[in-house]
């Protein structure tokens, strides 16, 4: 039988949502050393962290869990 050598479409969803989860967390990050001019309300629960957090977790877990294998 002819074995499958295709890559997954998972481990590219996870490396988009590895991706994107940095870029969040380095954007909250970056503002909370830049505060901006106008006081942002409810600034202080970190929610690009948070979810930037998230994300960096769900996207390693598939990044890791569907990267294609080696012979």
């Amino acid at each position: 039988m002819h074995e499958h050598t295709g890559v997954s479409i998972w481990f590219f969803i996870g490396v988009l949502l590895l991706a994107y989860g940095l870029l969040i967390m380095g954007a909250d990050i970056w503002t909370q050393s830049h505060p901006p001019a106008k006081a942002v309300v409810m600034a202080h629960y970190r929610a690009g962290l948070w979810w930037g957090m998230l994300l960096t977790a769900i996207g390693l877990f598939y990044s890791l869990r569907f990267r294609p294998k080696g012979h």
